[in-house]
């Protein structure tokens, strides 16, 4: 391979792990996004503290109202319809 080809092979591979790395941190940013949505979804409309795992039925498992499950429902599909736009 000649110098010329060698650097636009470098120059590409460089390109390609800047796009690599600026998707990662896109998808980490809309990860984030999507965590702190639904966990605030789930505090304010369905009154649970954390949707992490704390290995206690009493702490695991809640009892919701219907008309809360769907406001719940409601509001992550419109946050992910916001989301999109």
């Amino acid at each position: 391979m000649n110098v010329a080809g060698l650097m636009s092979a470098l120059m590409a591979q460089c390109v390609y792990r800047k796009a690599n790395n600026m998707n990662a941190k896109t998808t980490k940013r809309k990860q984030a996004y999507k965590d702190t949505t639904v966990n605030e979804i789930a505090q304010r409309i369905l009154r649970i503290d954390t949707l992490e795992t704390r290995k206690s039925d009493s702490l695991d498992f809640h009892d919701c109202a219907v008309w809360n499950i769907k406001e719940a429902l409601e509001a992550a599909f419109e946050a992910g319809r916001k989301a999109d736009h």
